[in-house]
């Protein structure tokens, strides 16, 4: 079975609710159209009716029975209600007038949907900055009581092939204690997709082969996974062919449980993860699903400006799975 497919058996008939706050957009519409068609989730697109229904008949989709949200002309006593429980959430930190600022905004109105229970998730970014999805997300849902950051994972797929590489979107520096909750948070992604963690700290050094302060903050770093995850299969630091070639991975690091077979790459830094998957991508032929936010109490997607239908659609179906 096909890994999508997959996932979708698994939300489906789950009624899980998606949030699009860029209802407007084409690319989002027709990957709403889709989800509802195959009964995967139940799209809620926010945008004004006549933009949407404008959107629909250039483009031949059949929008019967889609839920849609105009927040400025969303019902008094809901407004109220969201209004009252942003401003709680943002208690000292906003003003009564900034609270209803934020709320014209979709980004903020859709996260308020996911955090009052009226969806189970939300899909932007195909419009909108990742700091636009990201902000809200981080001041109002907030992150898990053990994380302290969140995360940006991508799901690398070619056949039968299936890796998870982070942090390749959000974290710029990565210390010790970030890099190990990374690796943590990224063996949790990797289930939801079927595979069985099996975690490398990636350096460029394996075992001590080189020094430094970065090579030093990797071996820490696996040292934490350790500590919070006893059980999980992870070792560092290591070089990527040790990680992934069975007989360098015997030579480098002998008698490690991941060498050789690794699953899950955590990258020592932004630059070195974004670089690597678009690598992966572009020489190694590799479909990037992400990134997908990891950390967050409940599920946030952030999509590339430059997606696709077919990425918002199987974006959509990740965010639905994580909501389970």
């Amino acid at each position: 079975m096909d890994l999508f497919d997959e996932i979708a058996a698994k939300v489906k008939g789950q009624d899980k609710t998606i949030v699009f706050p860029e209802g407007a957009d084409k690319r989002i519409l027709g990957a709403a159209v889709r989800l509802q068609n195959d009964g995967l989730v139940e799209p809620i697109l926010l945008g004004t009716k006549d933009e949407i229904e404008a959107t629909a008949k250039e483009n031949n989709f059949d929008i019967t029975g889609l839920k849609i949200i105009d927040p400025a002309t969303y019902p008094e006593a809901d407004k109220k209600a969201m209004f009252d429980a942003l401003l709680e959430r943002r208690k000292g930190k906003n003003t009564p007038e900034q609270v209803e600022k934020m709320l014209e905004d979709v980004s903020y109105f859709g996260t308020m949907l996911v955090y009052m229970g009226k969806a189970d998730g939300m899909v932007s970014g195909a419009v909108h900055s990742t700091g636009s999805t990201v902000r809200p997300a981080l001041q109002i849902i907030k992150t898990k009581p053990n994380a302290h950051r969140i995360s940006g994972a991508f799901l690398m797929q070619k056949g039968d092939q299936r890796y998870i590489f982070a942090d390749c979107a959000i974290n710029i520096e990565l210390d010790a204690d970030t890099m190990a909750e990374v690796a943590v948070q990224s063996a949790e992604t990797a289930k939801i997709f079927g595979i069985d963690p099996k975690v490398a700290l990636l350096s460029f050094s394996t075992k001590g082969s080189a020094k430094g302060d970065m090579v030093t903050k990797v071996a820490e770093a696996t040292e934490k996974v350790h500590e919070m995850e006893p059980d999980l299969p992870a070792d560092g630091e290591m070089q990527f062919d040790a990680a992934v070639v069975p007989s360098v991975g015997e030579l480098k690091a002998p008698g490690s449980k991941v060498a050789g077979h690794a699953n899950v790459f955590i990258f020592p830094s932004l630059e070195a993860g974004n670089i690597g998957y678009k690598i992966a991508q572009r020489f190694g032929g590799f479909t990037a699903v992400g990134p997908i936010l990891q950390g967050l109490n409940a599920p946030i997607a952030d999509l590339s400006r430059g997606c696709s239908e077919d990425d918002a659609y199987k974006v959509a179906i990740i965010t639905a799975a994580q909501a389970l």
